[in-house]
């Protein structure tokens, strides 16, 4: 054998040992799709390390709006669906798209404006204070992005039982960060979730006017994506980290999350 067959052959061998490492790495990678408020409430960058320690098993989040996310699922593009649409979620689940849906958490949702509330929506009333709103044709920001918030949202309009939001009533069609942005830049009203605000760094002159209504109760669901509709589904990672975030471990990992000493989110899997 001569070196030049001696080298063909290391050459050889240590591109198939690549290749078997990068085909060992891709089967431990997996895809959530999520909303924005999981990711940009810092929440993932926290919670999937610990996961990857106990499992070995990477996650590649892809944050959207929950309905968008959960198109990506019906697509087959994603193994997991972490969301906050209840209603939608059952749909997705009875439609077989996706496999049993197990709670995780909840936090809430809160009405964010001006420190001087210039409508006077101050309180625990969401409905009144949307009222207020649509009456003065009060500045707000919708995410208007078919999202668990803009769907909230939506139901609170509804429940007020206005037939038109006023003229201030604006959609961005973006996620909750870019909303929140747009609200500070122009003294607007925008519905938020809890954990996106307590990380939100660009308050400017913004604050909390409504919050403690039960009617703002925000609850998180997990599910994978269906093999039977999309066979690439890695059903065994996926539903590791279902187990995983549903576990006593998972849940104590959520519950250790804060910011400023405060909690951003409140595990009840099982409940």
């Amino acid at each position: 054998m001569n070196r030049y067959t001696t080298l063909f052959r290391q050459a050889a061998l240590g591109l198939t040992l690549a290749v078997a490492t990068l085909a060992a790495s891709a089967q431990q990678t997996i895809v959530m799709s999520s909303t924005t408020s999981t990711e940009q409430s810092g929440l993932f960058s926290y919670l999937l390390p610990a996961f990857k320690a106990a499992s070995g098993i990477d996650i590649k989040v892809v944050a959207l709006g929950t309905g968008q996310a959960l198109d990506m699922a019906r697509r087959g593009d994603a193994d997991v669906v972490f969301v906050h649409d209840q209603a939608a979620e059952e749909k997705f689940v009875a439609e077989g798209w996706g496999l049993k849906r197990q709670a995780v958490m909840y936090n809430d949702f809160v009405l964010i404006g001006p420190k001087a509330d210039p409508l006077a929506t101050k309180g625990s009333d969401i409905v009144a204070a949307l009222k207020k709103l649509a009456a003065a044709n009060g500045d707000f920001i919708s995410r208007g992005d078919k999202s668990g918030t803009h769907a909230a949202e939506l139901r609170y309009w509804k429940l007020a039982g206005l037939g038109a939001k006023g003229s201030g009533y604006k959609e961005c069609g973006c996620g909750m960060g870019p909303a929140l942005n747009i609200a500070a830049s122009s003294g607007a009203y925008v519905l938020a979730d809890r954990g996106t605000w307590l990380n939100f760094k660009n308050r400017a002159d913004l604050t909390i006017l409504v919050e403690g209504d039960k009617r703002l109760f925000n609850q998180y669901g997990v599910m994978v994506v269906n093999p039977a509709r999309h066979p690439q589904v890695k059903l065994a990672q996926a539903q590791k980290f279902v187990d995983w975030v549903v576990s006593p471990a998972g849940q104590s990992a959520i519950a250790a999350y804060k910011i400023g000493g405060e909690q951003l989110f409140f595990p009840n899997a099982g409940q």
